[in-house]
């Protein structure tokens, strides 16, 4: 999940009804290998397989949804609208030479070179091509988030119906991999949560996560002492440096093996002088918890979240047996850092001028060179909002009718009327094409339709000055 403070393709369906998933062990993938997930039928299927050749397709008047070549049927948590699924398959991680991908090839072959097994092969295994459409019980329930967490609530995912969903983030496979056998591997994808519009924050972006597991054999393998244990026995009280069933020295090893790993991957995506600390802090399915910080360009910026895998986890994925540490970076954040690339929209550029920069040999000495930047245009927009309104609920209409014409959405001014009760919202918007200057007249004729549709979808009174 990874819900930092900066953030804060495809299993194939077989006829026996699983789910094969093409990989290779400790390595890459390779199409004559393949694992198997278990795949539960449902009876009264919010799903159905379709016909259409689209990738994804929604309509606000249609009662389904297509993604991916299955109908879903809507329902009252559906909030996945048409430019949201539009995005799905696009796979900016696997497209070669865009700035994404070469972020992912470089941790990749951090990875690939840093831990060898025995026989010198890669101990990583790497999946980069899984369906972004799971169920609530993958997102949440088997990484143990609680039922009233707040990284369920409605307004910010992106809600198929109430059993699937746009994963919120790559942590949602951790629970199927481990359950297959496997105890070293690299996920990269894209994943979606609504969020507010500006250049850092998009609705759609692109994480790793790791994970590594360890036995007790090969945690304390080089210790002299031979009496080490990875449990309690009997369990112990979850305390702020372990949880409840760990030992101390097992959670300290491992924590070791987290941070000395994850700051040489930094060190060589960026240099070896690379200044970084670890901050404390918590999340849903590792205790401890850590957040990196890495010193570019004299600031601190937060780069990456990570723990202790949560022993309730890995115990219901069949690995009781074993510790281990998880960690999730952001592809676009990392990306933006290293290329100096100023606004995230430009990730899902077709212009030439963007991606022929990053068609090089070394990629490390790549420095984006911004294009012409053509003028703002700003309008503001006023409205009385209902009880039910949420401020992520107004970006989806302004992505949904402008796209990436907006460049940034922010509040100006909020009132409550003494009198009424009613609150009133003004929000400043700011309208720039990455490709061509826009007219008084495009961006006007935008305003009117993101106005109009607020007020059908939303239920929202414009207020005019």
């Amino acid at each position: 999940m990874w819900l930092t403070r900066e953030v804060c393709r495809c299993l194939h369906h077989n006829s026996s009804g699983w789910i094969t998933l093409k990989k290779i062990p400790r390595g890459r993938f390779s199409n004559n290998q393949s694992i198997r997930l278990p795949w539960q039928p449902i009876t009264s299927a919010p799903w159905r397989v379709s016909s259409s050749s689209s990738p994804a397709t929604a309509d606000s008047d249609c009662d389904t949804i297509s993604v991916e070549g299955r109908t879903f049927l809507r329902d009252d948590m559906t909030t996945v609208t048409p430019k949201i699924l539009s995005r799905v398959g696009r796979n900016l991680h696997n497209q070669k030479h865009h700035p994404l991908c070469l972020i992912k090839e470089r941790i990749t072959d951090f990875f690939y070179g840093a831990f060898l097994n025995r026989r010198g092969n890669p101990l990583f295994s790497v999946y980069d091509n899984i369906s972004p459409v799971v169920t609530l019980q993958q997102n949440f329930d088997s990484l143990t988030v609680p039922k009233d967490h707040i990284s369920r609530r409605k307004g910010d995912n992106y809600y198929i119906n109430r059993k699937y969903m746009l994963r919120a983030h790559t942590s949602a496979h951790e629970h199927e991999l481990v359950k297959c056998g496997l105890d070293a591997f690299l996920v990269t994808g894209d994943v979606y949560r609504r969020d507010e519009i500006d250049a850092s924050h998009y609705p759609v972006f692109h994480q790793m996560e790791g994970v590594r597991l360890f036995t007790s054999h090969e945690l304390f393998e080089k210790c002299s002492d031979k009496n080490l244990s990875l449990f309690e026995n009997p369990p112990h009280q979850r305390t702020a440096e372990k949880q409840g069933p760990h030992t101390l020295e097992a959670v300290k090893l491992v924590e070791y093996q987290l941070k000395n790993t994850l700051v040489n991957c930094m060190k060589h995506l960026f240099r070896e002088d690379l200044e970084s600390r670890w901050i404390e802090t918590e999340f849903p399915f590792t205790h401890p918890s850590w957040e990196l910080e890495i010193k570019f360009q004299g600031e601190w910026l937060e780069v990456l979240g990570s723990g202790i895998m949560s022993h309730q986890l890995l115990d219901s994925a069949g690995a009781g047996d074993k510790i281990g540490y998880a960690f999730g970076l952001g592809l676009e954040r990392l990306a933006m850092i290293m290329f100096s690339i100023p606004d995230i929209r430009l990730f899902w550029s077709d212009d030439d001028r963007f991606l022929s920069q990053f068609k090089v040999v070394n990629p490390s000495q790549v420095k984006f060179k911004p294009f012409s930047k053509y003028p703002p245009l700003i309008q503001d927009i006023s409205f009385w909002c209902p009880d039910s309104y949420t401020s992520n609920d107004f970006y989806d209409v302004i992505r949904s009718v402008a796209g990436d014409l907006v460049e940034q959405v922010g509040l100006v001014d909020e009132f409550r009327h003494p009198k009424t009760d009613r609150t009133s919202r003004c929000y400043r918007i700011i309208y720039r094409s990455m490709e061509k200057t826009l007219t008084k007249e495009e961006a006007g004729d935008v305003h009117m339709r993101i106005g109009r549709t607020a007020q059908e979808r939303l239920g929202l009174e414009m207020r005019t000055k």
